[in-house]
């Protein structure tokens, strides 16, 4: 008897459907706490059950935006359903990434850096 084998991949593959199509659902959203929205990544658990989605945000406010995309994560969920091709769509949870405000307070910080050095030379 041989056993089903998911491939490595899938879960990969099932993360970056998940993060296509969020983006584009969230486009559809109301809710105007939910500014402009990037989906930076998607990580799902290895028994599909959950998918963390991480975002940035150019426009308002990171904390807001959150919450309104929690709020709408169960609608998102469902029209999920309707996309994708797999048995478990996972339950959203959305998570504010911090990776590129920290990348821009780095690049100040080095800017300051080499200015502050070209003074004392």
């Amino acid at each position: 008897m041989r056993h089903k084998r998911s491939t490595p991949n899938r879960s990969n593959r099932v993360a970056d459907q998940i993060q296509r199509d969020v983006a584009e659902l969230i486009r559809s959203l109301k809710d105007p706490r939910i500014g402009m929205v990037t989906i930076s990544a998607v990580e799902v658990t290895p028994d599909y059950a959950h998918a963390k989605v991480f975002f940035s945000v150019l426009i308002g406010n990171p904390q807001d935006c959150e919450d309104g995309l929690n709020e709408s994560a169960g609608f998102l969920r469902n029209s999920l359903f309707k996309r994708l091709q797999i048995h478990t769509v996972p339950t959203l949870h959305f998570h504010f990434d911090r990776t590129t405000e920290r990348a821009s307070e780095m690049s100040q910080l080095i800017s300051r850096a080499v200015a502050d050095k070209a003074k004392d030379e």
